[in-house]
């Protein structure tokens, strides 16, 4: 059965266009050109889209679960994935098989303009859009790739809800040098009188996004974190809910998900208490504060790929009180290395860096160098070739928490090789 998946994997690797390492071709063009020639299948199923710095995944996650939950055929498309493609494109949680998932790109690119290609990312948004019209979904969550105004997944001009999660300074090489381009970029999403969910933003962002809310004359709702009742409940208003993601930013992310269903229209959609604890309890969201096995030991396992992510971990690893940590680390080129160790890295560490493979990493000599310049009084700090080296050299010393962490990639590939271990 594994070989079968892998070589229906490595037929779509082979039939999807080229990853975009290095520029980042935003624009609407192309995606809407493509749609156009599939019939406009965004046109079928109604949106709720959802942007962000960080938490959107987590946010489209509670909200599909919940809309699940109601008895509503759900789509759900994210990115990156972690192991494989078909993470990224879901019906009511159920990953889309890879033989569909082959048969639907080919669709795609049979229509695709070749004196104009789409992106990668754009081919695969337009086989999102197709395969929830194909599925006749009641509603389609969709996550933002990056940015929002310019992004493949901004094609529908009236969603039924539109979700800021927040806004930090990942990308901003592309959305531009201050919280306020970057924010004038994620407020693209937001449409003529289309409720706007806003999560907690800094001033600079929130007076940006506030002054299109103005403009677009959109019904604005700034949930507040739901309250903390402890062991992983919370109380959202008159409702309390059981928490399964891990996290104080998680209560914020909750909010933002039930305000969104809550501003569905109660003529069109039937939505109960009970399914919006049912949904959130129900909530899985991967590679997030999540703990796995490494070779029988319990080890904690987290993106934090920018700074805003980094705060989120260090946060939760201080309410454990475990020291000291053992971190074994890989980052993109792109990524602010300074800035994440800075916040993450304490007197008494050990750290492993490593490689993230088939990615534009960066040295794990140098991160490692970086450390020890930031961070001199690390017990130490060593570049690893390779992933599983640095977990077992991890494990010698037992008297610490391991934490992997740096890039959803990186995690990904610990996936695959936790995985293949199985």
């Amino acid at each position: 059965m594994k070989n079968k998946a892998s070589q229906w994997g490595q037929a779509i690797a082979d039939l999807l266009p080229p990853h975009q390492h290095v520029a980042v071709h935003l624009g609407l063009d192309r995606i809407k050109q493509l749609l156009v020639a599939l019939g406009n299948p965004q046109d079928r199923v109604p949106v709720i889209h959802v942007a962000g710095t960080n938490g959107k995944g987590s946010v489209c996650a509670y909200v599909s679960s919940i809309l699940t939950a109601a008895g509503y055929r759900v789509g759900r498309y994210t990115s990156p994935h972690l192991r494989d493609w078909t993470e990224r494109i879901c019906i009511n949680g159920e990953k889309i098989a890879l033989e569909d998932l082959y048969h639907l790109l080919v669709q795609v690119l049979e229509v695709v303009n070749p004196q104009d290609s789409p992106t990668q990312f754009e081919v695969f948004t337009a086989a999102a859009w197709l395969y929830f019209a194909q599925k006749a979904c009641d509603v389609a969550v969709m996550e933002v790739g990056l940015g929002g105004r310019l992004d493949a997944t901004n094609v529908c001009d009236r969603p039924l809800a539109t979700v800021i999660v927040s806004i930090g300074w990942d990308h901003w090489q592309v959305l531009g040098p201050t919280l306020g381009d970057i924010a004038r970029e994620k407020a693209g999403i937001l449409k003529p009188h289309c409720p706007a969910i806003i999560g907690a933003v800094p001033p600079e962002a929130q007076a940006v996004i506030e002054q299109r809310i103005q403009e677009l004359n959109c019904p604005a709702i700034y949930p507040p974190p739901a309250e903390d009742l402890g062991n992983g409940k919370v109380k959202f208003g008159d409702l309390e809910v059981q928490l399964p993601l891990v996290g104080a930013h998680q209560r914020q992310n909750s909010a933002l998900a039930i305000a969104a269903v809550q501003t569905l229209p109660p003529s069109d959609w039937v939505i109960s208490p009970q399914a919006i604890q049912q949904g959130i309890a129900n909530t899985r969201w991967a590679g997030r504060l999540e703990w796995s096995i490494w070779r029988h030991q319990r080890i904690l396992i987290d993106g934090a790929h920018n700074p805003e992510s980094a705060i989120v971990l260090r946060q939760y690893l201080d309410t454990l009180e475990s020291s000291p940590i053992h971190w074994v680390m890989g980052m993109l080129s792109t990524k602010s290395h300074t800035e994440i160790f800075q916040i993450l890295l304490r007197p008494g560490d050990r750290l492993f860096t490593v490689p993230i493979p088939d990615s534009s990493c960066a040295s794990p000599q140098e991160l490692s160098e970086l450390a020890k310049s930031l961070q001199p009084n690390l017990k130490s700090s060593a570049a690893y070739d390779d992933l599983s080296n640095a977990l077992d050299a991890a494990l010698i010393d037992s008297s610490g928490l391991i934490v992997l962490s740096g890039s959803l990639y990186l995690l990904g590939y610990y996936l695959s090789l936790v995985e293949g271990k199985e």
